[in-house]
């Protein structure tokens, strides 16, 4: 089985096969140049107790030994939302989100200013040649103010539409190899999650971060191909 976000009608699988269309036009011009320009990011939650889940927690047996007892675990409470902005060389900007703040467009949008300045002194040639930006459509980044601030920082958006993390290199790259250094392991506190994260993010190399745009191509082939459904 397996869950998926949200089930899609024609219209939003339309949605999914034209964005795809999109993706493949940019690797069609010039892979190269596009996946210079592109900058990517997401959120996701680090929780300070993620356990493991049934195939990461078995364990060698004999055949006669007796099956271990498995206790019903759910994440710890303690938890903090992060934002993390990425391109094909690396990490450019992580953001924790202070307690009792949510992400909104005004905020949302001060991100969007500090990833500018961080891009003018680390990948000036991308601000030279055009930003070409990918999110997703949560709350704070579909916001007019937020398509404003977009526009004044010159950043170009190519369109992805909603329930589709097929198509969202944090999700399908990113996230999942993070999460499993994570899961499992008990954090006193926001601070020791956040170095482990922080700990793991440092020690990929700039061909991990390239392979996962460079496989936007093959999840929009995937989903032209199956018509706009999940990829499994």
């Amino acid at each position: 089985m397996k869950w998926v976000f949200k089930c899609l009608n024609a219209d939003k699988k339309h949605q999914w096969c034209q964005s795809s269309e999109q993706l493949l036009e940019f690797f069609r011009c010039d892979p190269i140049d596009f996946l210079s320009q592109l900058v990517t990011m997401d959120e996701t939650w680090l929780y300070r107790y993620d356990p493991e889940t049934k195939q990461q927690s078995m364990e060698w047996r004999h055949s006669g030994s007796p099956h271990p007892k498995k206790f019903q675990v759910q994440k710890s409470a303690g938890k903090v939302l992060t934002s993390i902005f990425w391109d094909q060389d690396g990490i450019l900007l992580i953001d924790y989100l202070p307690k009792g703040q949510t992400i909104n467009a005004e905020y949302y949008s001060s991100l969007l200013v500090k990833l500018k300045v961080i891009l003018k002194e680390e990948r000036c040639r991308k601000v030279t040649k055009g930003v070409l930006f990918l999110h997703d459509n949560a709350p704070a980044h579909r916001a007019l103010a937020t398509q404003k601030k977009l526009a004044y920082l010159g950043f170009q958006c190519p369109y992805h539409p909603p329930y589709s993390p097929d198509l969202a290199p944090s999700d399908y790259h990113l996230f999942p190899g993070l999460k499993k250094q994570l899961k499992g392991h008990h954090f006193s506190s926001d601070a020791e999650v956040i170095a482990a994260a922080e700990t793991w993010l440092d020690g990929q190399h700039s061909e991990f971060f390239l392979s996962g745009l460079q496989k936007l191509e093959h999840w929009a082939k995937k989903c032209i191909e199956l018509r706009g459904k999940y990829v499994e």
